[in-house]
């Protein structure tokens, strides 16, 4: 297995394994190619894909505004689960964002996503109860749940 920084050639491997992973929060704006592709360009030292035999079986968006670090859409195919993929997608991350000075990142994990939750807890990322997370849409978009 080798995890790699993303391209933007990767994008419909990566759509399909989100689609794959129950619990996944997509939107056909910030998640379109287009979308990913701005992103990528931002942010392009802090997204991996783990690869196993030429496919892509995880993946983990990450940014950051120059203080934090903010990780998104971390997943691992359903096939290839409980070895490790997304723990070394996550250390790639981190060690990337201490490279670049970053010393605090946060995420976002939907409270149905009972794997992801627990995946997030193992690692040390803790629930804050202080805090309420609010949004607002400047462009119409369309939810994709999976």
């Amino acid at each position: 297995m080798q995890i790699r920084k993303m391209k933007i050639e990767d994008y419909e491997a990566v759509w399909r394994l989100w689609l794959s992973c129950k619990g996944m929060g997509l939107n056909s704006v910030d998640d379109s190619r287009e979308g990913i592709e701005k992103f990528l360009r931002r942010n392009p030292e802090t997204c991996f894909v783990a690869e196993m035999d030429d496919k892509i079986v995880g993946v983990i968006l990450a940014g950051n505004d120059g203080r934090r670090g903010y990780i998104y859409h971390t997943a691992v195919s359903p096939e290839q689960r409980r070895q490790g993929i997304a723990q070394k997608l996550v250390d790639a991350v981190l060690a990337a964002f201490e490279n670049i000075g970053i010393t605090k990142v946060a995420l976002v994990v939907f409270e149905r996503n009972a794997d992801g939750n627990a995946f997030w807890e193992k690692l040390g990322f803790s629930a804050r109860e202080d805090l309420v997370y609010r949004n607002k849409s400047i462009t119409e978009m369309t939810r994709i749940d999976t």
